[in-house]
């Protein structure tokens, strides 16, 4: 038997997954989000922003709906 064979992990190896809760945005990204939010509130559309404001293209996509532009430069 190889090396790789006798040190394998055998099927019977449980694992647990721990979920932190609750779970969501840092205090950061939450205040970013709001602060667009509130800033479509008030100037309407469109609304430029510089970058996009989270690594999330959920987020990302629902803010451009909504007259969110993301300028890169």
């Amino acid at each position: 038997m190889s090396k790789l064979a006798e040190t394998a992990p055998s099927a019977s190896l449980t694992r647990k997954i721990y979920l932190a809760a609750p779970r969501g945005f840092c205090a950061g990204v939450d205040r970013a989000i709001e602060i667009v939010e509130r800033a479509l509130q008030v100037y309407g559309t469109p609304l430029y922003v510089n970058h996009e404001i989270v690594h999330n293209s959920h987020v990302v996509n629902q803010l451009t709906e909504r007259g969110v532009v993301f300028v890169n430069q």
